[in-house]
């Protein structure tokens, strides 16, 4: 089961948060089941002068990461969803945003407080150069 249409939701604010510098980080975490892959962490990354994302993805045993520009992120992250991810948390300074699949898989999305007062410093230099 894809949770595309409510994941394209979700991760426009992501590109949001990236697009207006108040993107801290975003992460894959509360796994389903007991599971080699425990998280996955997103951060911004530039590369020859174009914004991008790194996913550091944190196994048992290992790290692996890779790069994505913001677009296909998108893809690479969505088959995680509920496979073995029940909640993604996005951080910015305005607002943490909340995607959590509850046991029925049914899909909630919930605005808390900030955690962090500072945005990704990678984002912001690049912010200021453009």
């Amino acid at each position: 089961m894809l949770f595309t249409e409510t994941f394209v939701a979700f991760y426009s604010k992501v590109k949001e948060s990236l697009a207006d510098g108040t993107f801290a980080k975003l992460t894959f975490a509360k796994t389903i089941g007991n599971t080699q892959l425990m998280n996955i962490y997103i951060r911004p990354v530039v590369e020859e002068e174009v914004l991008q994302l790194e996913l550091k993805f944190k196994f048992q045993q290992e790290e692996i990461v890779e790069f994505y520009s913001i677009e296909a992120a998108f893809d690479r992250l969505l088959p995680f969803i509920n496979n073995p991810f029940s909640s993604v948390i996005l951080f910015t300074t305005e607002f943490d945003l909340v995607y959590k699949l509850n046991k029925k898989k049914a899909v909630t999305i919930t605005n808390q407080d900030p955690t962090f007062g500072n945005a990704s410093p990678v984002l912001l230099e690049y912010l200021d150069t453009k």
